[in-house]
């Protein structure tokens, strides 16, 4: 009798046991889906306009935030997912023959080590000074651009010796990536306005090549999450199926549309990376 009795109680046991953890794991696939149902067209949006004009991370980043993910784990899945993204563009501007492999290779080392630098002047300087610099130097980058039109035009391309443009392009990729090291937002954006006004290419080039820079300081900072735990997997693959759709697709409209639809799309960029700063600084 004692024996069944502690069988009966073992199974209930076992059972209610095995009921909570059914309803936990409920709880935890709804949270889930809601997460998912915030980030992933947020995150296809954000790859769109990366691939496109660079700025996505100013609407990725976001998106995880709202959707209720810590701060730290939202970075490091955000870089996970948008070095999934890069690559999806990348391959396609070099597809299209819209890549000058030597200068992005070239510019992608530069960001590389400029990040590194940015982060540790950006313990030496005010947070509040870099943004206020930052609020002064949109406006101008924005007048410039819609003065300048023919800014990054394909009649206005030039082919310069390829060691002094990979010289140049170490030079943008050393300069931006210290920009992303210490405040972060548009870094694709002014790359490719540093490869349009420094070595004359057309915006759609630019943008290609802009793209193999941010595929490595994606990696570069994935890497480093990775190593510290800080990435959602749950989400990743999702999202970074969401991205990559999103960055083929822009990349897409990029190659097609040329310079004209990129210029409007920085505009875009700048706009938002404006309003972020002046958020951020009141």
């Amino acid at each position: 009798m004692r024996n069944q009795v502690k069988k009966r109680w073992r199974f209930f046991h076992i059972y209610g046991k095995m009921e909570e953890d059914v309803k936990r794991g409920k709880f935890v696939m709804t949270e889930l889906l809601k997460m998912l149902l915030i980030v992933c067209p947020l995150v296809f949006l954000g790859g769109f306009v990366d691939s496109v004009a660079g700025g996505g991370g100013l609407i990725t980043l976001p998106a995880y935030m709202m959707a209720g993910v810590p701060v730290h784990f939202a970075a490091g899945t955000n870089k996970v997912v948008n070095g999934c993204g890069s690559a999806t563009a990348s391959v396609k501007f070099f597809r299209s023959g819209k890549i000058r492999l030597h200068a992005a290779l070239c510019a992608a080392l530069g960001a590389l080590a400029g990040g590194y630098i940015g982060a540790e002047i950006a313990k030496l300087l005010s947070e509040g000074l870099l943004k206020g610099l930052m609020l002064v130097a949109l406006p101008v980058v924005a007048v410039f651009l819609m003065i300048k039109k023919d800014f990054g035009q394909e009649t206005g391309e030039k082919q310069y010796p390829r060691p002094y443009e990979m010289g140049v392009s170490l030079g943008i990729g050393l300069v931006i990536g210290c920009y992303d090291g210490m405040v972060g937002p548009g870094t694709g954006t002014f790359m490719i306005m540093a490869f349009t006004a420094l070595l004359q290419m057309d915006m759609v080039t630019a943008s290609g090549c802009s793209k193999v820079g941010n595929l490595a300081s994606n990696v570069a900072a994935a890497v480093s999450f990775i190593v510290g735990g800080k990435v959602l997997w749950a989400l990743v693959v999702p999202a970074a199926a969401c991205s990559m759709l999103g960055n083929y697709c822009g990349a897409r409209y990029a190659i097609r549309g040329g310079g004209k639809k990129i210029k409007g799309m920085i505009f875009v960029v700048l706009g938002m990376l404006f309003v972020k700063m002046l958020f951020d600084l009141l």
